[in-house]
């Protein structure tokens, strides 16, 4: 373990948030180690992406906009894309000479010495004046609490683990989720699955045409508005609802995407509702979601009481060191690109103006 060391800017995790604002603060002339640190708790490069399962293939991944500078192009719609974006996302590193550590635990941020902040890891402590957060969600699957869950006796799994259909042959699973990942895994799931059923909390929205800039402009502003107040972002593919592709046509056609409201409990050999129906399952498969990984902010108390951190900009209200990208409204990758640009241009113009030499009120 190395002991202190000073830099202007850390950057806390590198998927798409954080490589965006890498590459931004290599644009203005920060240097890699003398100004500014990478840390990543990932074993290799990939952010996420290198978590996904095996059977979701590039060509069935929605939305993936290239970083800053380098597009990701001639790549095999085939390949998992967990190896596509994940060999991306190491060429961007080496391209560009980012440098970043890996695998580095950040466990705490607090308050440090001189108005500056104190970022303690697995590879020892870093003081900065400035930090891009940019942690995602993958590392905090969100579980729903349902009675019964504990006395379940078959297999219970979320998203974050779920490695691809082939293992469920035979199996009757319960899907819990009506995002795309719950929707997706369904599709696989049922040429293998002796059985198939699709719960979800409210009513799935199935979105019709394209989703242009005045939708995706609308979809985001929703988002930033829960922010702005402080509350726990919701994602923005939960505001836009879900495409309505070939796929998902022929899932609601056949009955696989024939939706369930919530049970009400677990039983040990399946679920049921208040009025006394029941199905058995093997498996039950949470695609519920993620929640903002932000347990190592915790130490500079930025949550407001409605249980998010209130954001302006990128820049958290409670804190003007630290800058949360890839959040709420930036979750997307396009967001998250323009969000690393927006961060990095506040913070030059904050280190410029001293501004960020003193503890924040």
């Amino acid at each position: 373990m190395n002991g202190m060391r000073e830099v202007e800017v850390v950057v806390v995790g590198a998927g798409q948030a954080g490589l965006s604002s890498a590459w931004h603060l290599r644009r203005v002339g920060r240097e890699p180690e003398r100004d500014v640190v990478v840390l990543d708790r990932s074993p290799a490069p990939g952010g996420a992406w290198q978590f996904r399962w095996p059977s979701l293939t590039y060509g069935r991944v929605h939305g993936m906009h290239a970083l800053p500078g380098m597009e990701l192009t001639g790549a095999d719609p085939e390949r998992p894309s967990s190896e596509v974006v994940g060999g991306y996302f190491d060429r961007y590193e080496r391209a560009f000479d980012l440098r970043v550590r890996r695998p580095v635990e950040v466990r705490a941020v607090r308050e440090g010495e001189g108005g500056r902040l104190l970022v303690q890891t697995s590879d020892g402590d870093w003081s900065t004046r400035a930090l891009i957060n940019a942690t995602g969600t993958w590392d905090r699957p969100f579980w729903p609490r349902v009675p019964g869950q504990e006395a379940f006796r078959g297999r219970q799994l979320h998203t974050a683990t779920y490695r691809g259909p082939e293992e469920f042959a035979g199996r009757r699973v319960v899907v819990v989720g009506g995002g795309a990942s719950g929707t997706q895994h369904l599709l696989e799931l049922a040429p293998f699955a002796a059985a198939t059923t699709w719960v979800t909390r409210r009513p799935p929205v199935f979105r019709e045409g394209p989703f242009d800039e005045n939708l995706g402009r609308a979809a985001v502003a929703l988002v930033a508005d829960r922010v702005r107040q402080g509350l726990p972002p919701r994602s923005v593919v939960s505001v836009t609802g879900l495409p309505l592709t070939d796929a998902i046509r022929r899932g609601l056609a056949d009955g696989v995407l024939d939706r369930r409201p919530m049970f009400d409990r677990v039983t040990p050999d399946g679920v049921e509702w208040a009025d006394g129906e029941r199905v058995a399952a093997d498996v039950i498969l949470w695609a519920t979601g993620f929640r903002a990984a932000l347990g190592h902010l915790a130490p500079l108390r930025l949550r407001e009481p409605g249980g998010g951190i209130r954001v302006e900009g990128t820049r958290a209200v409670a804190d003007p060191r630290v800058h949360l990208v890839g959040y709420g409204p930036s979750a997307s990758t396009v967001g998250a690109n323009r969000a690393g640009r927006a961060a990095v241009r506040d913070i030059q113009r904050l280190l410029a103006d001293g501004a960020l030499t003193t503890t924040a009120a």
